[in-house]
């Protein structure tokens, strides 16, 4: 984890930025000894944001899975959608 004072990227945005992209973690701003805000580089957020996504996606399949909803084999799911390809 790297924290940093929040006057560091008011007078080092440089650095900061660059310290951002190098480690691919969030940077921890504080204010008073108070944390205050967090700041990462776009690709790392933008990274972070699919790998969340992902796993919602996989947590909502298994809910859905766990309520009896209908599941399919690699091989059906694939059947399926080769049929929908076709059909448009």
């Amino acid at each position: 984890m790297i924290i940093m004072a929040s006057a560091e990227i008011r007078q080092n945005y440089n650095k900061v930025a660059e310290k951002c992209k190098e480690s691919g973690e969030p940077i921890y701003l504080t204010k008073n000894g108070q944390g205050e805000l967090v700041v990462m580089d776009i690709a790392s957020f933008e990274k972070r944001e699919q790998e969340l996504r992902a796993q919602e996606l996989v947590l909502e399949a298994y809910s859905s899975y766990l309520a009896g909803d209908k599941t399919y084999s690699p091989e059906e799911a694939h059947k399926r959608i080769r049929e929908m390809i076709e059909a448009k």
